[in-house]
């Protein structure tokens, strides 16, 4: 049992890893962000469906539950776009580390859509995020419109996050990725079809492009889903809450090496970003331990 505990966090180790990797992915992909985001929903979805069928998984739902999907999978669509779009006007390394401001978009989220109160020291935390985001836009001016991007993505992040949460806990996780890629990928498309955006230069694909967004679509998209699903049935939430917020470092890093001078910022930044990412582990440290705390009062 220890043995399985310990090769499934060396396995979520792994898939945080993959889920930094893929912003290096987005900088190296030519494609500007909508054709980026549709080919890997559409490649995702293909292969999660695969994947569904093999593994039998329940794909009727009610027109209700189906209508839900859609909204989500809009949502997800548009995080995605934001989110390559940012990395395309700015770096990767400014897109990661305010991505890390999800957390605290769904700590005041979470609070409406479940109709509970706001806690003090999620505000207090609050505005330590808006401290390290001033530094940061202090320190990189020149990248607004892609710090406003990468804002607005981690918003909507957040919503996806939110909503997908009630989904989790009544379907199971496949049939729920497979609606939510293919209605993104479908939302797109009525997109690209109203604006003409399907013409030729549109299936004008490199090789290498081709390459990295099937590594995109089927390791960083389908397969890290599926695989941090069973993994969470072995790890604690805490720990599953604190690796992943490794993804922004290991992002970071990945880019450092791999596109080198684009990425190398002011000295500012990286106190911003440090600042967020501390003030985002702060949190779900806290958050857990009261989790805990209330679990352990309830049971006696």
């Amino acid at each position: 049992m220890q043995n399985a505990k310990l090769l499934n966090y060396l396995h979520l180790q792994f898939i945080v890893f993959i889920w930094g990797f893929t912003a290096v992915l987005g900088a190296l992909i030519s494609l500007d962000a909508i054709p980026l985001v549709w080919y890997r929903m559409s490649i995702a979805s293909v292969l999660v469906l695969i994947f569904a069928l093999l593994a039998r998984k329940r794909l009727k739902f009610s027109p209700r539950t189906i209508i839900g999907f859609f909204i989500v999978g809009l949502i997800i669509a548009l995080h995605w776009l934001t989110f390559f779009g940012a990395i395309k006007v700015s770096n990767v390394s400014i897109t990661l580390s305010l991505m890390s401001t999800g957390a605290f978009f769904t700590a005041f989220l979470e609070p409406l859509y479940y109709k509970r109160k706001i806690i003090w020291y999620e505000v207090l935390f609050g505005l330590m995020v808006i401290v390290g985001l001033y530094i940061i836009f202090r320190a990189e001016a020149g990248y607004t419109y892609g710090i406003i991007l990468a804002l607005i993505s981690a918003f909507l992040g957040a919503v996806f996050s939110v909503l997908n949460g009630k989904l989790v806990e009544k379907y199971n996780a496949t049939s729920i990725s497979l609606y939510e890629l293919s209605f993104g990928v479908l939302c797109i498309s009525i997109y690209l079809l109203m604006t003409g955006g399907f013409d030729s230069n549109f299936f004008q694909v490199s090789s290498s492009d081709w390459l990295y967004l099937f590594i995109l679509a089927s390791i960083c998209t389908a397969y890290a889903f599926i695989a941090a699903v069973h993994v969470m049935k072995w790890v604690s939430p805490y720990t599953v809450m604190l690796t992943v917020n490794l993804e922004p470092v290991y992002g970071i890093l990945l880019a450092l090496i791999i596109l080198k001078d684009s990425e190398y910022m002011h000295p500012q930044f990286y106190y911003g970003a440090l600042i967020i990412l501390v003030t985002v582990v702060a949190n779900g440290i806290i958050k857990t331990k009261r989790q805990r705390k209330k679990n352990t009062i309830s049971s006696t």
